[in-house]
């Protein structure tokens, strides 16, 4: 395994990080604790989670799948940079009119704390807002993340589906309180949506905030089953609404992989890799073969004229704003 530091910081996280969105979901709990002492000894040392993981009417389960993980000990814990989330809502937004999305200080300190108990722990490293918050101020959040910090609850706060300017306000405010404000921002990237690159990449860049990209393989399009899935899978249903330009693009991608002999999904996560913006892009396996197989992809050096074709296959927006679409 390879290892990189988190945007700005001192932090040194493996090139993969270990997404377990799956887990109590897809994945049972006994096939989870496999993967991710695998994923231990393969050297990923970053893995992510969210509260509202674990299924649907099973909000918290995926961390709590975690935190017995880690009581069964051998420096389980010890080893691992812990991130979860907070933003969506945890409770029946019957039982009043705070338990829905949002990230008032009310909330966070709360699911801060709920986290912390499903977690069997005492802290995490890394502490991100699931989305953007459109009404509360950033005196608020900020306020209430800097206390958090402060009380070594978590070490670092990151973001998650901020666009650009959201970037650039967050860390005016955290100036302003001379706080570190953001290291991370956890967005959508992968070779079928590069739209960051106008806005978000450059402004994560400029402001030394590590790019750790969800949906690596877009939604399992790049996973290399698109083309012939597997009866009944969830592939299948999918495969049948491609476009034209869809399958031609798949198809081209296809042939480029056989030739340089990896397979697609490597491909793609070593084009995440090869992007200096990016830390670690999210592995979410349901299976140890998709583990496995994902581990290969940090050896991939991909060449110069190799990421051409991959541009011409899948352009991008052109570059960053406003060249992109300006003069």
């Amino acid at each position: 395994m390879e290892y990189t530091y988190l945007g700005r910081t001192g932090l040194k996280v493996s090139k993969l990080c270990l997404g377990t969105m799956n887990f109590g979901s897809y994945t049972s709990e006994e096939d989870a604790f496999a993967i991710m002492d695998r994923a231990l000894d393969a050297g990923i040392n970053f893995f992510d989670t969210a509260n509202v993981y674990g299924g649907k009417g099973e909000r918290g389960r995926t961390e709590e799948i975690i935190g017995r993980w880690f009581a069964q000990g051998g420096g389980r814990r010890e080893k691992v940079v812990l991130a979860t989330k907070v933003y969506g809502g945890m409770e029946d937004e019957t039982e009043g009119p705070n338990q829905g999305s949002g990230l008032s200080a009310f909330k966070i300190r709360r699911h801060l704390e709920e986290s912390l108990k499903r977690l069997q722990t005492d802290h995490v490293e890394l502490y991100q807002m699931h989305h953007i918050e459109r009404h509360a101020p950033w005196e608020e959040i900020w306020g209430v993340f800097e206390s958090i910090v402060n009380q070594g609850k978590a070490y670092y706060i990151g973001s998650s589906n901020f666009a650009g300017y959201h970037l650039v306000q967050a860390q005016a405010a955290a100036e302003k309180r001379q706080f570190l404000g953001l290291v991370s921002e956890q967005h959508k990237y992968n070779l079928l949506c590069r739209l960051p690159e106008l806005e978000v990449l450059p402004a994560a860049e400029d402001l030394g905030i590590g790019i750790i990209p969800w949906s690596p393989l877009g939604g399992g399009m790049l996973s290399g089953k698109m083309l012939d899935p597997e009866p009944g899978s969830r592939s299948e249903s999918r495969a049948a609404d491609l476009s034209e330009q869809e399958r031609t693009q798949l198809e081209d991608y296809a042939k480029l992989c056989e030739n340089l002999g990896e397979s697609e999904p490597n491909v793609a996560l070593a084009w995440l890799l090869a992007n200096p913006a990016v830390s670690a892009p999210i592995i979410g396996p349901r299976t140890m073969e998709q583990l496995e197989q994902a581990l290969r992809a940090v050896e991939i050096d991909l060449s110069e004229e190799t990421l051409k074709e991959l541009d011409s296959i899948f352009p991008g927006p052109g570059g960053r704003a406003p060249e992109a679409y300006a003069w």
